[in-house]
């Protein structure tokens, strides 16, 4: 009679979970338009990344992706290559609109966690209403859980205690190109510059709207004298929007100038600003 097998230990895990409908519409929202192929995330470089991280863990990358009928065709290459680099992947047909992948997610990681040793979770999303009780569930039985978005959507892996984030555009190669966005958080010490969005010239083809009365009003005002106007810059308006150029990012004296305008921590271009600069 054969003695019982030993149940085998757990094994160390890291665990990437990769949110594809969730990170393309948030980098729509940034960009203002639908991403081309050299606006999206370079999945090598991301799996190196996360490579980078894991030591001597069993790793795991899963990426979960809705798949439109008209679409089925052209996400055959895209998938593809994602297998090509060691992701699995989940497709899930969009036949209606509540057809979505986090509860798919969410499965598969509570799956990982009984039968591993689950020792990182990185969550590509910007989700929180899905994902933040559940990583801090997570975070609280010992699992260090990390969260890859974009700043302007991820809040809530911001503002959690116990939550890592990490900008998408931070990690090294993600990206062939600048996204162009308006981050004041990652300045660098020496200051930074922002390239504006448009040539000032255009602003002579528009037509020249009538002034509000109070802007009336204000402009026969004499101007104040310069003790008056010491400290007193007007606050940025609160519905401007995030990329709306170099409004909210003065130098202060000790930045450096430039010859001409650049992105922040980015070497300058000479001529008139291009419409994306390729990351150096």
């Amino acid at each position: 009679m054969e003695s019982p097998r030993r149940a085998e230990p757990a094994r160390d895990l890291d665990l990437l979970v990769w949110d594809a409908p969730n990170v393309d519409m948030t980098l729509s929202a940034i960009l203002g338009s639908r991403p081309a192929s050299s606006d999206r995330p370079r999945f090598d470089a991301i799996a190196r990344w996360f490579l980078a991280g894991a030591g001597d863990h069993e790793v795991e990358g899963c990426v979960f992706t809705n798949v439109q009928p008209t679409a089925a065709v052209s996400l055959r290459g895209w998938i593809e290559a994602l297998r090509s680099f060691g992701y699995a992947v989940f497709a899930r047909p969009k036949l209606h609109p509540e057809d979505d992948v986090d509860d798919a997610m969410l499965e598969h990681i509570a799956e990982r966690a009984a039968t591993h040793r689950l020792r990182r979770l990185v969550v590509a999303s910007g989700d929180g209403r899905n994902f933040l009780g559940p990583l801090e569930e997570l975070h609280r039985a010992g699992v260090r859980c990390v969260v890859l978005s974009f700043a302007e959507v991820a809040g809530y892996a911001q503002e959690s205690p116990h939550i890592e984030f990490v900008d998408l555009e931070d990690v090294p190669g993600a990206f062939q190109v600048s996204l162009g966005r308006t981050r004041l958080s990652a300045l660098p010490p020496g200051g930074g510059w922002f390239r504006p969005t448009r040539s000032m010239r255009a602003l002579l083809e528009e037509p020249h709207p009538a002034p509000a009365p109070d802007a009336e009003v204000a402009a026969a005002r004499p101007a104040p004298a310069d003790d008056d106007a010491a400290g007193s810059a007007p606050d940025a308006a609160p519905d401007a929007a995030p990329d709306a150029g170099a409004g909210g990012a003065q130098p202060g004296p000790a930045a450096p100038h430039p010859p001409a305008p650049g992105e922040v921590g980015r070497v300058p271009f000479p001529g008139p600003p291009p419409s994306r600069l390729r990351a150096g």
